[in-house]
């Protein structure tokens, strides 16, 4: 048994841990890692718990396609192999690489590659995966996130080596994970809740399912995963970002800003492609602040709860929300105008902005929503289960607001891969000519059915544990306080893989 991390940023460190775990616990005795962010591979590289057999780094696999030469007919096999049914999700998927973003702060959109360097990139880095795989020879690959070129060329490349692939995927129910083998579902829970349908039967969970349930319609606030309650109490009075300006704020900033571009240039991490410079971060933060202080009131419309209307949330941008799970859609002014004019003509449909995105959109995106005749801007300060719960029809991309309704037993209409797709109080609009007729029948059509909901939400409960993996990466892992979510993390693993703990 041998198995393989994506070690992506922060996530190295408590890849590492689990590792540690299942080498103890579970005398797995081989590891190998592909590392992304070079304080990350450092850190796998120097530390004396694990010995990886091989690990690669992103940044450096990546400085390879300078000296490149583009082969064609290498990507047109690549292509056929790997892609589905092309090769561009690799690309589309990353946000660095698309965009500049991560370098740049959002709404920043310039690509810094042209084609062929885009190209040879993809190329150097399948050439530099197939090789990793082919000699480490891992039994799994385990990953958080699939959201950029190498990780979606690792992922793809595994599975048809016929190698396991395992996302770490939250659940959205409370603060459990639980493994999949596929990012855009939750392959595992979906096997057991599509064999529930199957033999009629009851989950073993669902008593504390309806609990769940129960709770969550009582006062959702109150059953909000670590990660969403974060966004909720975030401060959207624009007054509040004054504090920035505050001579001493101010002063600390500027210090903070000298310091790290002291850091930057001593650890040379302007070399790698993934890496910000200090000094855009600054500028892009202060036009954020710039931005909030003029404030967004005047634009935000007067919601009518007594009046028909449908609401979609607007996405957290860039995430693997939209590149991942719906990379046609990622153009969400685009989205709201062809859902506007699939509702019956009365209707008016309400847009919000999602927490974390406030400041980060210029006015002139606002005013252009503004301009579609039957959309109404909602004030963020208002609370999605606030909307929800008099909305007719909820229409979401992939975002959690969408599963939120589903428990609060509203029809839903989604535009990607996202894991409650198999309810049927969900349908996906796969066809933008169909979707005013999907519209029309989640309108006139919809019934709620508690009994299947029960047995799904049971059956994500069965293959999950509550390690909060969230809060671990945000806070970074302090032993004595983790090391209990890293041990579930790590026996879920092993639950997946068939690992029995050793005797000693």
């Amino acid at each position: 048994m041998k198995i393989c991390f994506f070690s992506q940023r922060r996530f190295a460190y408590i890849s590492h841990a689990i590792a540690i775990v299942l080498k103890k616990k579970y005398g797995v005795a081989e590891f190998c890692a592909y590392a992304q962010l070079r304080s990350s591979y450092e850190f796998l590289r120097n530390q004396t718990d694990i010995k990886y057999t091989s690990l690669i780094l992103d940044e450096d696999i990546h400085n390879g396609f300078k000296n490149e030469p583009l082969d064609l007919e290498y990507l047109k096999n690549l292509e056929q192999k790997y892609g589905f049914p092309n090769l561009w999700h690799c690309l589309t998927v990353d946000r660095v690489l698309m965009h500049s973003q991560m370098i740049r702060e959002y709404p920043y959109n310039n690509p810094k590659y042209s084609h062929e360097e885009m190209l040879r990139i993809v190329q150097v880095q399948a050439k530099t995966i197939i090789k990793f795989l082919d000699e480490e020879k891992p039994s799994a690959v385990i990953f958080t996130v699939v959201g950029c070129v190498g990780s979606m060329l690792l992922y793809q490349i595994a599975k048809k080596k016929g190698i396991l692939t395992l996302v770490i995927s939250e659940t959205r129910i409370n603060d459990e994970c639980t493994l999949t083998e596929d990012y855009k579902n939750l392959s595992w829970a979906e096997e057991t809740f599509n064999q529930l349908k199957i033999t009629g039967a009851a989950s073993p969970s669902a008593k504390k399912a309806q609990i769940y349930l129960a709770k969550f319609r009582h006062n959702p606030l109150a059953c909000l995963a670590y990660w969403a309650e974060a966004d909720v109490k975030k401060p959207k009075n624009r007054w509040s970002n004054y504090r920035w300006f505050l001579p001493k704020n101010f002063f600390d900033s500027w210090r903070w800003f000298i310091k790290t571009i002291v850091r930057y240039f001593a650890a040379k991490k302007h070399q790698d492609y993934a890496e910000g410079t200090p000094w855009h971060y600054f500028l892009d933060r202060l036009k954020r602040k710039l931005r909030t202080l003029i404030g967004f009131e005047h634009l935000y419309d007067k919601a009518d709860f007594r009046e028909d209307y449908a609401f979609f949330p607007l996405h957290l941008e860039p995430e693997i929300t939209t590149m991942l799970f719906a990379p046609f859609w990622t153009d969400q002014i685009n989205l709201i105008k062809q859902i506007a004019r699939s509702l019956p003509v009365h209707f008016k449909l309400y847009v919000k902005e999602h927490p974390s995105m406030l400041g980060y959109r210029p006015h002139s995106y606002y005013k252009e929503l503004k301009k579609i005749p039957n959309v109404k801007l909602i004030d963020p300060d208002i609370t999605s289960f606030q909307i929800i719960a008099n909305a007719k029809l909820i229409t979401v991309i992939t975002g959690t607001t969408g599963w939120e309704a589903v428990l609060l037993k509203k029809p839903v209409i989604t535009f990607g891969d996202v894991f409650y797709n198999c309810l049927p109080a969900v349908k996906r609009c796969v066809q933008i000519e169909q979707l005013p007729y999907l519209v029309q029948e989640q309108l006139k059509n919809f019934q709620d059915d508690d009994a299947t909901l029960i047995n799904f939400i049971g059956s994500i409960m069965e293959v999950s544990l509550p390690a909060n993996l969230s809060k671990v990466w945000s806070s970074g892992i302090n032993k004595s306080r983790d090391q209990q979510a890293l041990t579930m993390l790590a026996d879920l693993i092993a639950r997946k893989l068939n690992l029995k703990p050793v005797r000693f």
